[in-house]
C-alpha cells in the first residue's frame, strides 16, 4: 500500500505557507514603518504608533473612534461590504494574469485589457436605450461586450508570441499604451461626457444614467449602506470555472502543457500556437469582466483621459496571482486581502497621522517574498540530506535464492 505523503511535505501545504509567511513579513514591515515614523517625528508617538500596527493588521474591523477618542473595532458591514465591491475586479485581474502564467506566459498587458473592456461596457451600457431594450438585457450586453473586448486585445500579444515568437511582455506594454490612447480618443469624440454634474471634468456619466447597474441581490440587506453588488459572486463564478477548466478538462491539460513545454507538446500533437492565443484571449476576457463588473456597479465613474497614465487594478492583479502561486481559487482569497489592505490604508489616513502610502510598501514587500515562494517553499521543506548507501529495508520481504545450475555444478566437480 503507497504511503501518504506527510502534510508538511505536500507541495500545495507548503505554497499556502510560503504566501502565509509572505503575508506575515509583508505586515511586519508595514508595522515597523509606522514605527520609525513615530520615532523620527516629534509630532506622534508609541501610542499613535500602535493605533497605526492596530489598523494595518485589523483595518477591516475598525468602527471608527468611540466618544473617548479611542479606536473601537467590531463588524463594520459598510467597510466589509467596500472590500468585497473592490474584491471583484482584483480577482478578475488576478485571474488573468494566472491563467496565461499556467500557459508559460506573462501577462502584463492586464491594464490595457482593463480599457478595451471598460470602453466597449459603458459605449453598450449608455448608448442602447432602455426605453427600446430591457436593462437588464442592456447589462447582458455591456458585461460580455467588455469580456469580448477584453479578450480581443488579450489575444493580439497571444498572436504576435504564437506566430512571430515576439515576447508576450513587450507586445503587452506596447498594446498597454495603445489601449490608453485609443480610449481617450473614443471617448473625448463621443457624447458620453458627463455634463450633468458640472463639477465633474473628464469623466463619463455613471451607467446608472440609463438604468443599468448590476443587481445588489440581497447583499446589501448584509452590507447596508456599501457599494456591494452581485458583481462578486460572479467574479468568484468565474473563478471556479477557470478551476475547473485547467484541472477536469483536456483543454485546460493542453494549456498546462503547452506552458511546462511547448515544443514537447507540439510533438504530442498539441496546437501551440492555438494554446497560446486561447490562453491569452481567455486572460484578456478576465481583465474586461473586471472592468465590465466595476463600472456597471452603476455608482462609479471612467475619468476617460487615460493617456497619461494605466488603471492600476490591471497591475494590481500580478500580486494578487503571484500571492495565489496562480491557483484560480486562492486569487479569490489574495484578491480580498488586496483589498482589504486598500481598506486599511484608508483607515490609517481617516484616524491616524498616517497615510494610506504605508500599504504600498506592504504590498511591495509581499510582491518580492511572492516572487521568491520556491526559496521560501524549499526553507519549509527542510534542506535536502546527501545520499548515503542505500540501507536494506527491514520490512522488505526476502527475495527467494534461484537454485544453483546443475550442469554448472557438474562443470564444476570435473575441474
Amino acid at each position: 500500500m503507497k504511503e501518504k505523503t506527510p502534510l508538511m511535505k505536500r507541495d500545495g501545504t507548503r505554497s499556502v505557507l510560503a504566501s502565509l509567511i509572505s503575508i506575515l513579513i509583508g505586515l511586519a514591515a508595514g508595522a515597523l514603518v509606522v514605527l520609525l515614523a513615530s520615532l523620527f517625528n516629534k509630532s506622534l508617538n508609541l501610542k499613535t504608533a500602535w493605533e497605526g500596527i492596530r489598523l494595518i493588521f485589523l483595518g477591516i474591523v475598525s468602527t471608527g473612534r468611540d466618544a473617548a477618542g479611542e479606536l473601537s473595532f467590531g463588524f463594520n458591514p459598510v467597510t466589509f461590504g467596500n472590500m468585497l465591491f473592490r474584491a471583484t475586479p482584483l480577482i478578475l485581474t488576478g485571474l488573468s494574469v494566472a491563467v496565461a502564467y499556467k500557459t508559460g506566459l506573462f501577462n502584463i498587458g492586464a491594464p490595457g485589457q482593463y480599457l478595451a473592456g471598460t470602453t466597449a461596457t459603458l459605449f453598450i451600457a449608455l448608448e442602447i436605450p432602455t426605453t427600446v431594450v430591457p436593462a437588464w438585457l442592456v447589462w447582458v450586453l455591456a458585461l460580455l461586450g467588455g469580456m469580448a473586448a477584453g479578450a480581443l486585445w488579450g489575444a493580439i500579444p497571444g498572436m504576435m508570441k504564437a506566430f512571430l515568437n515576439i515576447n508576450e511582455v513587450l507586445a503587452c506594454i506596447m498594446t498597454n499604451w495603445i489601449a490608453a490612447n485609443l480610449t481617450t480618443w473614443a471617448f473625448d469624440v463621443s457624447n458620453l461626457k458627463n455634463t450633468v454634474e458640472n463639477t465633474k471634468t473628464a469623466y463619463i456619466y455613471k451607467t446608472s444614467f440609463n438604468g443599468v447597474q448590476t443587481p445588489k441581490l440581497f447583499l446589501d440587506k448584509l452590507f447596508p449602506g456599501s457599494q456591494v453588488n452581485g458583481g462578486i459572486l460572479i467574479a468568484i463564478l468565474l473563478a471556479v470555472l477557470m478551476y475547473i477548466i485547467f484541472t477536469k478538462t483536456t483543454f485546460g491539460y493542453e494549456l498546462k502543457a503547452c506552458g511546462a513545454n511547448r515544443h514537447a507538446a507540439k510533438y504530442a500533437g498539441i496546437k501551440d500556437r492555438r494554446s497560446i492565443v486561447l490562453s491569452m484571449a481567455i486572460a484578456g476576457a478576465m481583465s474586461g469582466a473586471g472592468a465590465a463588473l466595476y463600472y456597471l456597479a452603476g455608482n462609479t465613474e471612467f475619468y476617460w483621459s487615460t493617456y497619461q497614465s494605466l488603471p492600476a487594478t490591471g497591475f494590481n492583479g500580478i500580486p494578487v496571482a503571484l500571492l495565489a502561486v496562480c491557483n484560480p481559487i486562492a486569487v479569490i482569497f489574495t484578491g480580498m486581502f488586496m483589498s482589504m489592505l486598500d481598506i486599511a490604508g484608508q483607515q490609517l489616513t481617516a484616524l491616524t497621522a498616517y497615510n494610506e502610502y504605508i500599504t504600498d510598501v506592504i504590498i511591495s514587500v509581499i510582491v518580492y517574498l511572492s516572487a521568491f515562494s520556491l526559496v521560501i517553499k524549499l526553507w519549509l521543506g527542510g534542506k535536502a540530506k546527501k545520499k548515503g548507501p542505500a540501507e536494506p529495508d527491514a520490512n522488505a520481504e526476502k527475495q527467494p535464492v534461484p537454485a544453483p545450475d546443475a550442469a554448472a555444478e557438474g562443470k564444476e566437480a570435473g575441474k
